[in-house]
């Protein structure tokens, strides 16, 4: 493969390497070829991050970018999840030919998900009884019955200081008897929404609030 790319390209193929290198097991770092956007991963390492393979696709968001003709724009230091709840820092980089036309970018998806953990249980640590302002009424004002249960959701999850990939059962039923006691499954679409956080399926999030409501 790396015989059909372009030279510019090509010599990036080290700069990944040596990047993952520097920063750990948890830096994904991928070379992506755009003028083949169904099999464009031309180099990776630290694959194990989103799981993705040599010879791989690009997001089907870029894809449409491409097609488009949209993608042309640096992004640096935004956030994302994979599908299994881990919490990325992610860069992408647009690689350009001699005539400054786009040829491949370069991704770098940094694993945040241990550091969460940490900056959750020092949050945790140097908490402190004082009385706090009462916040969460006051962002509901006005917003959107589906703005109303992404927030409430949201705050149960940081509440509990572990991002999904690192919950086990246990950790799920706790978040469902949480957010049942709060009511949000009152919400129409509650129920869909919770199991694609939690990355479970809907039923197994009946199954937990089975579980949750036994003896009440």
């Amino acid at each position: 493969m790396n015989e059909r790319i372009h030279p510019v390209l090509k010599s990036m193929i080290p700069i990944v390497g040596g990047i993952a290198k520097t920063f750990g097991k948890s830096c994904e770092v991928v070379l992506h070829d755009i003028t083949d956007p169904y099999h464009s991963i031309v180099a990776i390492e630290n694959s194990h991050v989103t799981g993705r393979e040599l010879g791989g696709a690009m997001s089907q968001a870029n894809i449409e970018a491409i097609a488009s003709g949209g993608f042309t724009r640096d992004q640096i230091n935004y956030t994302k999840k994979t599908a299994d709840g881990r919490i990325l820092k992610s860069s992408t980089i647009v690689i350009r030919d001699e005539n400054q036309k786009p040829i491949g970018c370069l991704c770098i998806n940094f694993d945040l998900s241990d550091f969460v953990m940490v900056r959750n249980s020092i949050n945790a640590l140097c908490h402190t009884d004082e009385p706090e302002e009462m916040k969460e009424d006051k962002g509901y004002q006005g917003a959107s019955i589906n703005e109303v249960l992404c927030n409430l959701v949201n705050s149960v999850l940081e509440a509990s200081g572990k991002p999904v990939a690192y919950m086990t059962k246990e950790d799920k039923v706790d978040i469902v008897k949480v957010l049942d006691q709060k009511g949000a499954f009152l919400i129409k679409g509650a129920i869909d929404y919770v199991a694609k956080v939690l990355c479970v399926s809907r039923y197994t999030v009946y199954n937990y609030l089975d579980e949750v409501r036994v003896g009440e």
